[in-house]
């Protein structure tokens, strides 16, 4: 399983963060992988609609989230804006969020390990 993750805006919002991050559970332990297989699992992520969420009044520091997963043949990306009530969703982000913020920061401390060459 494959996904890439991507978060745009909210009141600290760095243009840099925004690049997507992919997390593939070959990459990833065992444990870490069926953790992220349960969360998309639970989250029921390839019956959920394309566009989901709610941006509520004031709300430029919300963040929005693009979520694509592909697992074998299925491939399926939605479009979170600001504030969902769907629990499922709101922990497969939690999870992703900090996710994503252990890889770049590997990245950051390790960068000749992320040179192509």
């Amino acid at each position: 399983m494959q996904i890439e993750f991507k978060t745009e805006g909210g009141m600290a919002y760095f243009p840099g963060l925004s690049k997507p991050v992919v997390i593939d559970s070959d990459d990833l332990p065992e444990k870490e992988a069926k953790e992220l297989r349960r969360q998309v699992a639970e989250a029921h992520f390839f019956s959920l609609p394309t566009r989901t969420g709610e941006l509520l009044p004031g709300a430029a520091d919300y963040q929005t989230y693009t979520i694509t997963v592909k697992d074998g043949k299925k491939r399926h990306t939605i479009h979170v804006a600001g504030v969902t009530q769907d629990e499922g969703l709101r922990n497969l982000i939690a999870y992703l969020k900090a996710k994503s913020t252990q890889i770049r920061t590997a990245e950051h401390e390790h960068p000749s390990d992320h040179l192509s060459g």
